[in-house]
């Protein structure tokens, strides 16, 4: 492609690509996305992946872009627009596994076919050797139906023969087992020539050190004879005799696939005897060994060539933490695309969830983080600190469940460990078995016992995860460690403590290289990197698939990143971390939505209101549970828990002009909403879950939903609930407004989400990857966008669209200022100085002033529109700390404020927009 000058980095826009949204449908959107101000693009998934797949996440052939998207000639069309516009792309990609199972795998249907002997047998990460002899060289597969003989005798393991490819296989639904060809003498007996002969040549496979390679002639040579219907009529009637329905086929078809290099079982049997590693607990997504050379190079050659051809400018790695060697890796990758990129840099960034008090390895050679941990920090910001207690009283008062999150989350995560990780945690424990088993000083240990302090030290991880290197832990991941330590010395018995202090030395304490090289540091390498294999996903599992959706203090401090412990956090810790960010990861992403949270930016927004306004929602929850009594056929049918977890769904959900009597609108939105509760009832897994579903249950709280939004029986607490949603959406679009503006100015990197330009109302997905409406998108931005147009029609979103377009070309216009401007929190004087925040961006000459309300919810109880009064911020003021006597300051929209003795007053600066940046070019 030719070289096109591409503008620097200034702002993302996350586009979800799939069958229904393709490469080519996001070519004409180009110039509006240029002209709201975005830079790059920032692609899901380009590889090809699963048929169907919503995300791309699930890929099955990562040599080549996914042809339902349009495949590398619309990726060539669509970079082209972006290189119109002087745009680039930054691209997803997903190093830590691939789609597994099913039939469309190449790498994993070999890999099936031949064990150990397959090329691909050290790409997953599978644990060939197990201590159960069941197992021992086998692949447990969980993808059955039903129990194992049960599926064989019902006649749902077929054995198959797919004359295409000339190859055996049993089939279950979408799933297809090969048979290693070695086997097919018997399947191709015959007493005539040419398939006698060709039966022998399969037979003599077993013995041959190179067999994988003498098989493909021939397979090809046996599907060439099948062209021959009598020769085909043969291996028909020899398939006969593999009949289940008879017991000498049932036999027959069992002793062949005893044989196999896996095991088939029950998809029930994957907790507790999986032995390779998964993404998280999902059986169809198997884990590579990403850290091996020909893995990395395999897996990556495409996004290489794509890289070499210019066509993607950053790279975004999916769940870093899945990686045997994340720091590795990414210094790695850095390397190599530095070499494929000479003279530029682009950036890469991680996916990674980052605890209290943790930051970023500098030492990775990336740009920074996709932005969770500025989600976390703007909604704290947001949460006003006298709501917490009120709040938790009530919800542990109607749900009877812990309102510290603490406590939700451990109680998660040993369930988690008990439960789908099992398999992983008991491999974990293994593997310290073996290390403990190589010191005369340790070997009396246990397994029991290293189960015991195992899981209370999991239980207790602050963190995802440590990156333990040859030379231990280091002193950053020694604080997390030994806090896990020190809380499951609490839980443990004190008979417990010595072998808590084995797990200290083992996993990091003591180097690794210390050791002699051997099994012996082998093994406790291995151990290491299983161990922070399992921490990631039972995080992971624990609080984001599970306490989130069972704790609901408050939702908007429950989504993906967030410390959910905490609940507010004053102004100086937000001005602490924008102070960090610039000097770390000054190009670090910030995102405010992801495809992966659990509700829309501006229902985040909204839903925080309630921190200011706990006392009146405490009194509105009797009310609202004494009207939802009509709609009830038992008093357990929602549960309290559930019962209130879904109000405040609603609140911060309820689309804006929404009528309690609009028929079409409320059931479109009660198909949503109900989507979204059986997801939250399935991950909570406390009345249902995904694998044993309570059907009567779920039916219930579905009647009550639907009850609630489209009976007559419902209109009384239907109509309640959507005059409090309007209460609090006022200073919810408020709230909207400023996390827009604050995530634009701050220092970072901007992300948008697709549609985020107009509100967002979301909840978790698939609710937030619906399509989205970009001709009114289109058409507003070509409308008026004067504050006094916009401010009386703020619930159409284009008040925030507005806002962004003005904000990104003012960074276009300035781009320095934003990328490395200083970073100076501005004090706030006066009546209400405690709901502002300010800051100045200074770079040669400029400076960009931002000014914000924050936690206004009192301030606007009669407002129409989410803009506090002039008169209501009385004399509150903004110090400047630099010579600006007299200036006029131009703001986004039409105001000028003055500037008076170095300060700027805030009913000037918010006059005519409820938030505001002046930029200010000083003489020298």
């Amino acid at each position: 492609m030719t070289a096109v000058q591409i503008q620097p980095l200034r702002a993302t826009l996350r586009l979800q690509f799939h069958k229904g949204f393709t490469l080519d449908d996001a070519v004409p959107l180009v110039p509006y996305f240029a002209r709201l101000g975005i830079s790059h693009l920032y692609a899901s998934p380009l590889l090809s992946a699963r048929a169907g797949s919503m995300h791309g996440y699930d890929v099955v052939d990562p040599t080549t872009v996914n042809p339902e998207l349009g495949g590398e000639a619309a990726l060539h069309r669509l970079v082209s627009a972006l290189r119109g516009q002087h745009m680039g792309l930054i691209l997803d990609i997903v190093s830590n596994h691939m789609a597994v199972g099913g039939s469309d795998n190449p790498w994993w249907l070999d890999l099936l076919e031949w064990g150990r002997l397959s090329p691909y047998g050290e790409f997953f990460d599978i644990q060939w050797h197990s201590p159960d002899p069941l197992m021992e060289g086998q692949l447990l597969l969980p993808f059955l139906g039903s129990d194992y003989g049960i599926a064989l005798q019902d006649g749902t393991l077929p054995l198959c023969f797919d004359a295409s490819r000339g190859a055996f296989h049993v089939a279950h639904y979408d799933h297809h087992f090969p048979i290693c060809p070695s086997h097919y003498g018997e399947l191709l007996k015959a007493d005539t020539e040419p398939l006698k002969s060709l039966a022998d040549r399969f037979s003599t496979l077993s013995y041959q050190t190179d067999a994988h390679s003498l098989a493909m002639p021939l397979k090809e040579e046996l599907r060439e004879l099948v062209r021959d219907p009598a020769i085909r009529q043969v291996i028909d009637n020899n398939l006969k005799s593999y009949d289940a329905f008879t017991p000498e086929g049932f036999q027959r078809l069992h002793n062949l696939l005893e044989r196999q290099s896996y095991r088939l079982a029950s998809w029930r049997t994957a907790a507790d005897d999986i032995n390779w590693r998964r993404f998280f607990d999902v059986n169809e997504l198997g884990g590579l060994r990403v850290e091996r050379p020909a893995v990395f190079e395999a897996t990556h050659a495409k996004i290489f060539q794509l890289l070499a051809e210019g066509l993607v400018d950053g790279l975004r790695i999916d769940h870093i933490d899945g990686l045997a060697d994340p720091r590795g890796y990414c210094r790695k990758l850095r390397r190599r695309v530095d070499r494929l990129v000479p003279g530029r840099h682009l950036p890469i960034y991680v996916e990674k969830i980052l605890g209290e008090g943790e930051t970023l390895h500098r030492d990775w050679s990336v740009d920074g983080t996709t932005g969770y941990e500025f989600m976390n920090q703007l909604s704290l910001l947001q949460h006003a600190p006298q709501g917490a207690q009120t709040l938790g009283e009530l919800w542990h008062r109607y749900s009877e469940r812990p309102a510290d999150f603490a406590q939700e989350a451990q109680l998660a995560r040993q369930q988690i460990l008990n439960g789908s990780l099992a398999g992983d945690f008991e491999s974990v424990a293994q593997a310290l078995l073996q290390v403990a088993r190589d010191d005369l000083m340790t070997r009396d240990l246990t397994l029991g016992a290293i189960r015991r302090a195992l899981q209370a030290l999991i239980m207790h991880f602050p963190v995802y995860r440590t990156y333990i290197s040859p030379l231990g832990r280091s002193e950053q991941d020694e604080v997390f460690f030994r806090q896990a330590l020190d809380s499951a010395r609490h839980t443990l018995g004190e008979a417990d403590w010595p072998v808590l202090d084995c797990l200290a030395g083992w996993l990091g304490g003591e180097p690794w290289r210390k050791r002699p090289v051997g099994r012996a540091r082998k093994r406790l390498k291995h151990a290491c990197v299983r161990f922070q294999q399992l921490t990631s996903p039972a995080a992971a599992k624990a609080v984001e698939d599970t306490a989130l959706y069972r704790s609901a203090v408050l939702l908007s401090r429950n989504d993906v990143g967030f410390d959910t412990e905490q609940f507010s956090a004053p102004v100086a810790d937000f001005h602490a971390a924008c102070g960090r960010r610039l000097a770390e990861f000054p190009d670090n992403l910030l995102a405010t939505a992801t495809h992966d949270h659990k509700r829309g930016e501006d229902t985040r927004a909204r839903l925080a209101v309630l921190s200011e306004r706990s006392a009146w929602y405490a009194d509105q929850i009797g009310l609202w549970r004494a009207l939802a009594r009509p709609l009830r056929n038992d008093d357990s049918s929602p549960s309290a828990g559930d019962e209130l977890i879904l109000y405040q769904a609603i609140l911060g959900s309820w689309p804006p002009g929404l009528r309690s009597d609009d028929q079409p609108a409320l059931e479109d939105y009660a198909g949503r909403l109900w989507q979204w509760q059986r997801k939250a009832l399935r991950e909570a897994k406390l009345q249902s879950s995904w694998s044993a579903p309570n059907d009567a249950y779920e039916q219930a709280t579905q009647a009550f939903v639907q009850g609630l939004l489209l009976t007559p029986e419902g209109e009384l607490l239907r109509s309640a609930l959507g005059k409090a949603a309007q209460v609090i959406a006022v200073p919810g679009a408020l709230n909207g407004l400023a996390q827009t503006l604050l995530r634009m100015t701050v220092p970072g990197v901007p992300d948008l989400y697709q549609g985020n330009d107009f509100w967002d109302f979301s909840l978790v997905d698939p609710d937030n990857r619906r399509p989205v409406d970009y001709p009114s998108r289109q058409q507003a931005l070509h409308e008026s966008m004067e504050a006094s147009d916009l401010l009386p029609h703020w619930r159409d979103g284009r008040i925030k669209q507005a806002l962004i377009a003005r904000t990104l070309n003012l960074r276009s216009a300035h781009p320095e200022l934003f990328r490395r401007g200083t970073y100076q929190p501005l004090e706030i004087l006066g009546d209400q100085a405690h709901r502002v925040l300010g800051f100045v961006r200074e770079h040669e000459g400029q400076r960009a002033i931002v000014i914000v309300p924050i936690r206004c919810a009192s301030l606007l109880e009669n407002s129409a529109v989410p803009q506090v009064s002039a008169l209501l911020w009385g004399d509150t003021r903004v110090h400047l700390p630099f010579a600006t006597a007299g200036e006029n300051l131009k703001g986004l929209f039409s105001s000028v404020a003055v500037t008076k003795h170095r300060e700027l007053m805030v009913s000037a600066a918010l006059g005519d927009f409820p938030v505001n940046l002046f930029i200010q070019t000083t003489h020298t």
